[in-house]
């Protein structure tokens, strides 16, 4: 029937729109990629979420944990890893918040689980580096330091990076568990390792950023701050962005070790927490009580904003929210462009844990062992 002919045009736009379909059907959605599988999101340590949130989330449900929760959790697929200072490290569905599987063992855990493949690892406050299987919690292998770890581990490829109180940075086979390399600072590694590009960089208790090759183990480049550090370098264009525990914020060039720029904070408190990178912003958390966001390039501030109480908990980016606990046990959501508060959760207990933001959902514990999740 001629009303069913086609032209050459026609049959050639069809085409290209089946095709543009089944590329869009065969490629991952951005909601199957946001996950959260480490402290503060993935190796860089950035402190960005890949999707946005509501500036006002909705609490979705609660799970109450046998013992504090200062570490952040990790969120891969449709599940929830934390650790407890009472020594349990707990896998809780999404969804309902209902425990999948409890692992313990025996000693505080302040760290965050790292999730790579079917690995989630943690370390404990006694030394001890467990790795279980993420589907059923079951032992997989253990590696016993020489010191507390305080650190999250970073996922490298086949192996884990984690810092120790033995002054001692590891490198440890995520099959096996045996060490690739170890390197070994003037003082405690308190921090989580950041990685950028084949480079590990540490800001350590012994006043010092260090550059690590990820291969070798060997010392790149270092810069001398002239001030402990306990929190976790975060990394953007070949910068790195910390915060010491006298209440300097610090970026340094990572190819040679440059300090870029230095300032000091108003306030008298540390800090401890992480900073967020994104764009040419860092917002950073302290003990002097307050969040603030200042320009990447110069250092100079661009807003503060006041709590009430000690800020530990590192601030996460979704979106143009910023979003960070604090130890009077409230949660905050701020304006990135201007530091407003628009919302704000009263929790109870103080939060030291840093949210865990992925698949349109916010996580968050604090020392009431409580573990809250918000979303739509």
């Amino acid at each position: 029937m001629r009303s069913r002919d086609t032209t050459p045009d026609q049959r050639l736009g069809a085409l290209l729109a089946l095709l543009l379909a089944l590329v869009a059907l065969a490629a991952p959605s951005a909601q199957a990629q946001s996950d959260w599988p480490s402290f503060r999101g993935g190796p860089e340590m950035t402190g960005v979420a890949r999707e946005t949130l509501p500036a006002r989330p909705r609490l979705l449900w609660t799970y109450r944990a046998s013992g504090p929760i200062e570490a952040t959790a990790a969120i891969v697929g449709d599940t929830v890893y934390v650790g407890t200072r009472d020594g349990e490290l707990l896998a809780i569905r999404l969804a309902d918040g209902k425990r999948r599987w409890r692992f313990r063992t025996k000693n505080p855990i302040s760290a965050s689980p790292c999730v790579s493949g079917s690995v989630v690892a943690v370390g404990d406050e006694a030394g001890t580096f467990w790795a279980v299987n993420r589907t059923t919690g079951k032992l997989l292998w253990k590696y016993e330091t020489g010191g507390k770890i305080a650190s999250s581990a970073t996922a490298i490829p086949g192996a884990f990076l984690v810092g120790a109180y033995d002054n001692t940075l590891y490198c440890l086979d995520a099959r096996s568990g045996k060490p690739r390399w170890k390197f070994e600072a003037d003082a405690q590694v308190h921090c989580a390792p950041c990685v950028a590009g084949g480079t590990a960089i540490i800001a350590g208790c012994d006043g010092k950023v260090r550059m690590i090759n990820m291969q070798t183990g060997q010392q790149r480049a270092a810069a001398t701050v002239g001030a402990n550090m306990a929190c976790a370098p975060a990394h953007r264009v070949g910068v790195v962005y910390v915060g010491t525990m006298d209440g300097q914020y610090v970026a340094v060039r990572v190819k040679d070790g440059h300090i870029v720029w230095k300032v000091k904070e108003s306030g008298e408190g540390g800090c401890y927490a992480s900073a967020a990178v994104v764009g040419n912003a860092v917002v950073f958390a302290s003990r002097s009580r307050r969040i603030l966001c200042a320009d990447a390039a110069t250092g100079r501030t661009r807003w503060s904003f006041r709590t009430k109480g000690d800020v530990d908990s590192s601030p996460v980016v979704a979106g143009g929210t910023v979003f960070a606990g604090s130890g009077e046990g409230v949660l905050y959501a701020l304006r990135l462009a201007d530091g407003k508060k628009v919302w704000q959760f009263a929790a109870g207990g103080a939060i030291k844990a840093s949210p865990a933001i992925a698949r349109g959902r916010l996580v968050i514990g604090n020392d009431d062992g409580a573990l809250y999740c918000f979303g739509k």
